[in-house]
C-alpha cells in the first residue's frame, strides 16, 4: 500500500527520466561489453563508461531526493502553520527535513551537470570516431565495418539521447514527487509548504550577500515573518491554480482593463507645495548613498562613478567630512550625499548609514540660505531594507505614534475626534518599528512626555533659543524612506508645527482615517501608475483573487493559451499591451462582481 501510494505521487516527468536513465546505463553496458568491446580506451570506453556511471548517480540521487522529499512533506502535514501544536521543535525538525531534501535536489542537479559536460566529452571523441569510419586506427580489427553500419547508428541514438535527458531535467525542475498528491487542497499546508521555500531562499540570498548571521538562526525572526506573509500570498496553489495560469490571469486582467484618464475627485496640490517638493527632491535621492544611485544612471560605470561620489579620490579631505554612524574609514557616505546635493560638510550634521533590521539610514541637514532644517531618509538599498519591506503585516498604532494628530493644537477638531472615534488604526508593521526607532534617534526615548526639554538632535537644533530657532523642519524619503518619514512626521507634528514631510512613492503604510487626517502635513508624490505606491498585502490579494477569476470567466482558456497569456505578461511591453483591444469586457465585469466574495472564502488569511 505504501509503495502504491508513492508510486502514484510520482510526476510524469520523473517517470520519463528515471526509465530514460536506466536506458542510458542498460545501452552504454551494451555498447561497451558488446558492440564496441575493442575500440581504443581513451576514444570510446571511458567516454561510455562515464555517461553510463553518471546516468546511474542520477538515478541514485532522484531515488533520495524522492524519499526527502516525501519526509518533508508529511512533516508539514503534521505541523501545519495554525496548528496550536507547532512548537520550536516541530518546526526544527521540519526544517532540517526541508533542508535534507533541498540537499539531496541539489545533488540531483549536479548529477545532471556532470551527466551535460561529460555528454560533451563523449559526442567529441565520438565524431572523432565516427570521421575515421571506424576504422582499425581506432578499433581492433573485425569489431566495426561497413557492414555493421547499425553499430554507428546506435552509438549516435546513444550520444543524443545522453545530451537530451539531463536539459529536460533542467526544465522539469528538482521535484521527483508532486506536491499535490500530499497537500491536495488544504490551505494552511500549502502555505506551511511555501513558508519554507521562502524562508530558505531568503536565508541564502541573504547568506551570498555577506549575511552570514540568517543561516544559523533556527528560532522565529524577521525572515520567518516574510516568509509566513509570503507564504500566504502563494496559498493560491490549494485551489489547484498553478504560478503560470496566476500569470496568464494577470495577463487577462491587463487585456481587459484600462488605467483611468480621468482625474475627477481629486484635489490639486497648491503650487507653493508642488515648488517645494521638487525642491527638496534632491536630498530623498542624495539619501542613496551606496552603488546603487549610481547604478541606475551609469549601468556599465557605475563603480567608477560611485567610488569618485564616495570620494575615494580625494582622501585627504576625509578629516572635513562629517562622521556619520556605519560609514566607512574614509567618511565615503558623507562625502556622496554632499556631493550630491551639492552642500558644505558642515552642513551635515549626523546620520547612520549602517544599520540592522527595522532602522533606517538617515542624514540631518541644515540649509540656512532656505531657513529649514531637512531629515533625508533613505529608501529600499540594503538586504536590511527588504526585510523591512517585506515584514507587511498589519501592527496596531499606539498614541504616541499618532501623538502630531492627537494632541497637537494646529489638528482640526474635526480631524481629532475621528482619529480618536476610530481606534484602533494600524500600520505595516516593519515601516512603524523602524519609524519608532528613528524617532528615538533623533529625540531620545523621553521617560517624562510632559517636558518640554530634550536632548535630542532636532530639540538642539530647533529648540527655542538654539541655533535653528524659527526655523521649518522637512522630512523626506522616497520609497521606503518616504514610508517611515510620514510616521515618524506623525508623531514629530506636535513637537514641530512647522514640520512638513514630502515623501516620493511612498509605500502604504497606514490605514484611510490616518492617511486622510496627516494630509495638511504630509504630501506624497507618486508618478503615474508607479506599483510601489500600490503594494500593499491586501492590493495583492485583491489583484491575486481578480486574476483566478478572470482566468476562470474565459472560457477559451486552454493549456496553450495559458503559456502564451503568462509569456505575454512577462516579455510584451507596456505598448504591445496597450494596443490589445477588448474581446469582451462583459465578462470582466462580470469577474470583478465576484474578486471579493472569492478573497473572503477561498483565501480566508
Amino acid at each position: 500500500m505504501l509503495i502504491s501510494s508513492t508510486v502514484n505521487s510520482l510526476r510524469i516527468s520523473t517517470i520519463i527520466l528515471g526509465f530514460s536513465n536506466l536506458s542510458v546505463v542498460i545501452v552504454g553496458g551494451v555498447l561497451l561489453f558488446l558492440v564496441f568491446p575493442g575500440c581504443d580506451l581513451q576514444r570510446i570506453t571511458i567516454p561510455v563508461a562515464v555517461v553510463s556511471l553518471a546516468a546511474a548517480f542520477k538515478i541514485f540521487a532522484m531515488f533520495k531526493s524522492g524519499i526527502a522529499q516525501k519526509a518533508t512533506a508529511f512533516s508539514i502535514l503534521d505541523s501545519p502553520l495554525d496548528s496550536s501544536a507547532v512548537d520550536s521543535i516541530n518546526r526544527l525538525r521540519r526544517r532540517l527535513r526541508y533542508r535534507t531534501w533541498l540537499w539531496w535536489s541539489r545533488f540531483a542537479l549536479v548529477m545532471t551537470l556532470l551527466q551535460v559536460s561529460t555528454a560533451s566529452y563523449l559526442v567529441f571523441n565520438v565524431a572523432k570516431f565516427i570521421s575515421h569510419d571506424g576504422t582499425s586506427s581506432e578499433c581492433q580489427p573485425g569489431t566495426t565495418s561497413n557492414d555493421n553500419k547499425w553499430k554507428t547508428k546506435l552509438l549516435i541514438s546513444f550520444v543524443i539521447a545522453v545530451f537530451t535527458i539531463p536539459l529536460i531535467h533542467i526544465f522539469v525542475g528538482p521535484a521527483v514527487l508532486r506536491w499535490r498528491s500530499f497537500y491536495q487542497t488544504q490551505d494552511d499546508v500549502w502555505k506551511a509548504h511555501y513558508q519554507e521555500v521562502f524562508d530558505h531562499g531568503i536565508r541564502e540570498a541573504l547568506c551570498c550577500l555577506g549575511r552570514v548571521k540568517y543561516m544559523r538562526v533556527s528560532k522565529e525572526d524577521e525572515v520567518y515573518s516574510v516568509a509566513r506573509l509570503l507564504g500566504d500570498l502563494v496559498a493560491y496553489r490549494a485551489s489547484g491554480t498553478g504560478h503560470l495560469e496566476l500569470l496568464a490571469g494577470l495577463a487577462l486582467l491587463q487585456r481587459h482593463s484600462e488605467s483611468p484618464k480621468s482625474h475627477d475627485g481629486l484635489v490639486e496640490a497648491p503650487r507653493e507645495t508642488i515648488q517645494e517638493a521638487f525642491a527638496f527632491h534632491e536630498f530623498a535621492e542624495a539619501a542613496y548613498t551606496g552603488p546603487l544611485l549610481d547604478f541606475g544612471r551609469h549601468t556599465v560605470f557605475f563603480p567608477c562613478a560611485w567610488l569618485y561620489r564616495q570620494g575615494i579620490l580625494a582622501p585627504w579631505t576625509r578629516n572635513r567630512r562629517p562622521s556619520l554612524s556605519g560609514d566607512n574609514w574614509w567618511r565615503g557616505h558623507a562625502a556622496a550625499f554632499l556631493k550630491y546635493t551639492n552642500l558644505p560638510p558642515e552642513a551635515l550634521r549626523c546620520g547612520r548609514v549602517c544599520q540592522e533590521k527595522c532602522e533606517a539610514a538617515y542624514f540631518v541637514v541644515v540649509l540656512h540660505h532656505l531657513r529649514s532644517v531637512v531629515i533625508s531618509v533613505r529608501g529600499t538599498e540594503t538586504p536590511e531594507d527588504l526585510i523591512t519591506d517585506g515584514l507587511g503585516r498589519e501592527c496596531l498604532l499606539s498614541r504616541e505614534d499618532l501623538d502630531g494628530l492627537i494632541n497637537s493644537s494646529h489638528i482640526c477638531p474635526d480631524v481629532k475626534r475621528s482619529v480618536e472615534s476610530s481606534f484602533p488604526h494600524y500600520g505595516h508593521s516593519g515601516i512603524v518599528e523602524a519609524a519608532r526607532d528613528l524617532y528615538v534617534q533623533l529625540e531620545g526615548n523621553l521617560a517624562n512626555k510632559e517636558s518640554k526639554s530634550s536632548s535630542g538632535v532636532l530639540s538642539s537644533l530647533l529648540g527655542a533659543g538654539c541655533e535653528c530657532d524659527g526655523y521649518s523642519l522637512r522630512i523626506v524619503g522616497h520609497s521606503l524612506g518616504g514610508a517611515i518619514a510620514a510616521l515618524l512626521g506623525l508623531r514629530l507634528y506636535h513637537q514641530f508645527p512647522s514640520l512638513h514631510v514630502y515623501a516620493y512613492g511612498p509605500l502604504p503604510c497606514v490605514d484611510l482615517v490616518i492617511a486622510e487626517a496627516c494630509s495638511e502635513f504630509v504630501t506624497s508624490v507618486v508618478h503615474n501608475n508607479e506599483f510601489s505606491a500600490r503594494l500593499s498585502v491586501g492590493s495583492v490579494l485583491r489583484l491575486r483573487a481578480a486574476a483566478i477569476v478572470a482566468l476562470a470567466h474565459d472560457s477559451k482558456t486552454d493549456t496553450a493559451l495559458i503559456f502564451r497569456l503568462a509569456r505575454q505578461f512577462l516579455f510584451v511591453s507596456k505598448n504591445q499591451r496597450e494596443r490589445i483591444e477588448v474581446a469582451d469586457p462583459s465578462e470582466l465585469h462580470s469577474a470583478a462582481e465576484t474578486v471579493d466574495e472569492l478573497d473572503h472564502i477561498v483565501y480566508v488569511g
